[in-house]
Parts: C-alpha cells; structure tokens; sequence
C-alpha cells in the first residue's frame, strides 16, 4: 500500500488516525461541526499504516495526518487550517 491508494475526492480528505490518538478525537467532531467529509484510516488496522503516514509526512508519524486531493497533508491541524486548505484546492480547481 503507498500514500497514493488513500487520496480523497476534492473537496473532502483522508484522516490517518490511532485509536489512543486524543487530538484525533478532538478534530473529528469539529470537521463535522463543519460538514468536513472526511475518511478516517486507522494506522494500526492497515499493514505499513505507520509507514503511509511516514511517506505522507516526510518521514513523520504523526497523527492526525490529512491527506488532500492534490496530495499535501496536514499534520495535526486545527479546524480553520483543514477548511482554508480545502477552500484553497476548490478556488484552484
């Protein structure tokens, strides 16, 4: 699996995630807050999860990571990052 197989349609991202993650749960319900579609991919459910987000973050495993439809990512970001990006890809696109 590579980084490539998870990119999300525009206008929505993939969240790479853990379970014991506490600001992935803290970013979750504020992307809905916002009608932010997202998918979550829980990195200990997938074989080389950790090593996906190592490719998606330069080598960083972080989470949460978000992956957009253009390829970047953001690494833990806070609501008004994800939504200004997103609108961002949608005004270039």
């Amino acid at each position: 699996m590579s980084v490539e197989q998870f990119l999300p349609e525009e206008g929505a991202v993939t969240m790479f995630t853990t379970s014991w993650c506490g600001y992935c749960r803290r970013l979750k319900p504020q992307l809905d807050q916002v009608g932010i579609d997202y998918s979550e991919v829980n990195i200990e459910d997938i074989s080389n999860g950790a090593a996906i987000v190592e490719e998606a973050n330069g080598g960083n495993q972080t989470v949460p990571t978000l992956l957009f439809s253009d390829g970047s990512t953001q690494t833990n970001p806070s609501q008004a990052q994800v939504k200004a990006k997103l609108e961002e890809l949608s005004a270039a696109g």
